[in-house]
């Protein structure tokens, strides 16, 4: 889950010839190492850019292809049409959960428990990272960041101009709704254009609600929306468009439109994930802005009040690679310290690696880094966890409601008919 303002930007260093041996093997001329990932922005790119330029350097002969693709084109169709093309990526960027296990089962995903035991991989990692990483006991995935994909985000001069305490309940968000309404202020700036930059949220509030083994059955394939459980989920975010917590124009703006009003000062609040801290800094410097889970819903809810809804990331390697070895030291030198502390430095991101925990880390990121592990119920993302053609649905029902275009009932009705319910 990433943001996804971005255009797709393909990148391949000078091509250094000769043949050499490395602990690969004997390399052939001209060897190519594909790498695909959605946009990580300008600075992650400077990082990746960087570490492709590092590995062509100790591989002479071998040219580091980097694909960048805008997110919500990778995330959907953009993968697969790599994977299922003739230059198809070595290594390539995923979540963990359902999406992750289907490469597995499609037949794109290596078994790397070996090189993360004893191979090249060994020593970078707790094994505490391990299990979302696996399928079936196989680690088919190289950890990269836990990403805490939404939290909520407020401008401080904002609020403290106002009298407003960063909300900490539901009944709290409202009040707070109210008053920067009242005083002319966006309350909360999102732009769902694409549907995924408010779902995530809203399917946060939903699982907080119907609890989180609910959510996931019926995310899963089990069951129904249309009960009294989900519709009371979708009955809070009906709240949210009765009290003009969110812009008119959330589901005509995309995320980019929606975060600006919150980096311009006209919204007050922003729900999105972690990667807003590097996102916000390029944007302007200056603005002050801290965040807080998600508030706690009222009182009967049946989920975890305290839950994160977050998911793991990072690289798998594709097994029909001629260059699998290489995929795997280039995975190495992505997660070696001097690499980990420049993504945490220049990218502002919290890498999973052990050699993360030496490093200086921005404040806000490293409390999202501990929201992740505190223990607390972590909830996938709809988009990410599930599949695909379920969630954009289910965020097309959220939307919906949201929108004022349907009651909560309406809207769950209709996901079950499109999804066959």
């Amino acid at each position: 889950m990433r943001r996804g303002q971005r255009t797709l930007i393909a990148v391949s260093a000078a091509l250094a010839l000769g043949v050499v041996s490395s602990a690969s093997g004997a390399l052939a001329q001209d060897t190519t190492l594909r790498v695909a990932m959605g946009s990580p922005g300008e600075a992650g790119i400077r990082v990746w850019d960087a570490v492709a330029a590092q590995f062509e350097e100790m591989h002479p002969g071998v040219d580091v292809e980097m694909n960048y693709q805008d997110d919500d084109l990778y995330q959907t169709i953009g993968l697969p049409n790599l994977l299922s093309g003739r230059n198809a990526p070595d290594v390539y960027f995923e979540w963990t959960g359902d999406r992750m296990a289907q490469r597995y089962a499609d037949g794109y995903g290596a078994d790397l428990t070996e090189a993360v035991t004893s191979g090249p991989l060994a020593g970078i990692y707790n094994e505490g990272v391990f299990p979302f990483a696996s399928v079936d006991g196989k680690v088919v995935l190289v950890p990269h960041t836990a990403d805490v994909t939404n939290v909520i985000w407020y401008n401080t001069a904002i609020l403290d101009e106002h009298g407003i305490t960063p909300p900490a309940t539901w009944e709290e968000l409202l009040v707070a709704c109210d008053t920067l309404d009242a005083a002319g202020v966006v309350p909360i700036g999102s732009g769902n254009k694409d549907l995924w930059a408010a779902g995530n949220w809203l399917s946060h509030i939903a699982s907080r609600v119907v609890g989180e083994d609910v959510y996931a059955a019926t995310l899963s394939g089990e069951g129904v929306f249309s009960t009294p459980e989900w519709e009371e989920a979708f009955g809070y975010i009906e709240e949210l468009a009765a009290h003009n917590c969110v812009n008119e124009s959330v589901n005509a703006v995309d995320d980019n439109a929606g975060a600006q009003l919150f980096f311009q000062g006209k919204a007050a609040m922003h729900p999105i994930g972690s990667w807003l801290v590097s996102w916000a800094i390029d944007e302007n410097p200056d603005l002050e802005f801290d965040f807080v889970n998600l508030p706690a819903m009222p009182e009967g809810s049946a989920g975890d009040q305290d839950s994160v809804i977050a998911v793991e990331t990072g690289h798998m390697v594709n097994p029909n690679s001629e260059n699998i070895d290489l995929a795997i030291e280039f995975l190495a030198l992505v997660n070696s310290p001097e690499n980990v502390l420049a993504f945490i430095n220049d990218a502002e991101l919290a890498p999973l690696a052990e050699s993360a925990s030496a490093a200086d880390v921005d404040a806000r990121s490293a409390r999202l880094n501990d929201l992740f592990k505190t223990g607390a119920a972590v909830v996938l993302p709809p988009d990410t966890g599930y599949d695909v053609e379920m969630a954009l649905q289910l965020y097309e029902a959220e939307a919906a409601v949201l929108g004022g275009q349907a009651t909560p009932a309406e809207a769950l009705a209709t996901l079950d008919e499109r999804l066959g319910r």
